[in-house]
């Protein structure tokens, strides 16, 4: 979508056509657009809301009913915060004392939308013209725009002392190709000057890729990890008065916040495979917090390098998913196939880590007949391949 078909669709004919692209969505996209077609809208504005249609339908899952009016990009869906995970973030601030807070780079807008929802007033400035005029309909969509208004320019021209705290979220992807950058220092804005912020404004909270080398993260800062229903979604790090502690795993699951902390920084001890696995979440395993659940449920790891943990006895957690062990063997083709046929297990769930073989494949392979089920874990122990078989706990 470009600035005229956006300003297309912000016209009453606009509005017409999304509402008959959302009656049809969903379907075969050729019959779609005939339809469309067939009602006399023109074939430039019905792909444009088609498209809008498409995007607002996948949008539902991060925003809720919300992303029914929101104006979206392929681009900035991707890189749009949950609102779940917005709401937490805009509250924490609100409950630390800002009031006043400047979004640099603010993208479709949804975390801004997030902390005028919360009661903050926020200044977004979006480089780009086309997402700035979006996020400043969402605003004007939510009823916010009297909270959240959008300036289209540099965020590192922007005047933080207007403000007590600032947001940033730094674009990930190439401009145009749309290709994911893995290098801070390619962001936008650049590396150097979002973790300069902190140093500038009380309040500095910046919303980074999950992957983030822990060498990145700036001394003092909070780096927190979120999963929500076990999905890593992304990270975030609380600088200045917003720094608690070193880092944070934040468990959003059935609607319940969880969260486990620590220093990031110590080694779990090392023991036998033992009656029960505990497979953490990826929060927990990203925010380097293993130990400290280790810690939680008295276990241990068998493997330096390996993040599942082992205990004798189960324990309900939040932060991991626990599973019991049934049998432990040094990886061999021919004896799991054996053991399986033996206990005519037909389905298996594969989960890995320290791995290198394919889940696909290997189940291809193991041949599966029978009724029952089982979970397979491909790991290492000692340094050796192992395979556990195992059934879920209650």
């Amino acid at each position: 979508m470009d600035l005229d078909q956006f300003a297309a669709l912000h016209t009453p004919e606009g509005s017409a056509a999304l509402d008959a692209a959302t009656r049809v969505a969903g379907g075969d996209p050729l019959t779609a657009a005939a339809a469309l077609r067939s009602a006399g809208v023109p074939a430039g504005l019905a792909a444009a809301a088609l498209t809008q249609a498409e995007l607002r339908r996948r949008a539902t899952a991060k925003f809720g009913p919300e992303a029914a009016g929101m104006f979206l990009t392929r681009a900035g869906l991707e890189q749009a915060t949950r609102r779940v995970v917005a709401d937490r973030r805009a509250a924490r601030l609100r409950a630390a004392g800002v009031r006043t807070l400047a979004d640099l780079g603010c993208g479709l807008g949804a975390d801004a939308l997030a902390a005028a929802r919360a009661g903050l007033r926020v200044y977004g400035v979006e480089a780009d013209p086309l997402t700035a005029a979006l996020a400043a309909a969402n605003a004007e969509a939510a009823g916010l725009a009297g909270s959240f208004t959008v300036e289209c320019g540099d965020a590192t021209a922007f005047d933080v002392s207007r403000v007590d705290g600032v947001f940033c979220d730094p674009a990930r992807r190439s401009t145009g190709t749309g290709r994911r950058i893995f290098d801070p220092k390619a962001y936008s804005p650049p590396w150097d000057f979002v973790t300069a912020l902190a140093a500038r404004v009380p309040f500095t909270v910046v919303k980074v890729a999950p992957g983030l080398d822990h060498a990145l993260i700036p001394p003092g800062a909070e780096a927190e990890w979120v999963s929500v229903d076990g999905d890593l979604v992304e990270a975030a790090l609380w600088c200045g008065r917003l720094a608690d502690l070193p880092r944070r795993a934040t468990v959003l699951r059935g609607g319940r916040v969880h969260q486990l902390t620590g220093s990031g920084a110590e080694e779990a001890p090392v023991g036998p495979v033992r009656r029960y696995l505990y497979d953490p979440d990826p929060a927990v395993v990203r925010a380097h917090l293993v130990v400290d659940l280790a810690t939680a449920l008295d276990a241990t790891i068998a493997d330096p390098s390996i993040a599942y943990l082992y205990a004798d006895t189960p324990t309900g957690t939040p932060f991991a998913r626990c599973l019991e062990v049934t049998d432990v063997l040094p990886f061999s083709l021919k004896r799991l196939r054996a053991l399986l046929r033996d206990r005519r297990v037909g389905r298996v769930e594969i989960l890995k880590r320290g791995s290198a073989l394919e889940p696909e494949r290997l189940r291809r392979d193991l041949r599966l007949v029978g009724d029952q089920a089982a979970s397979l874990v491909l790991t290492r122990v000692a340094g050796a391949p192992t395979v556990l078989v195992c059934q879920p706990t209650g």
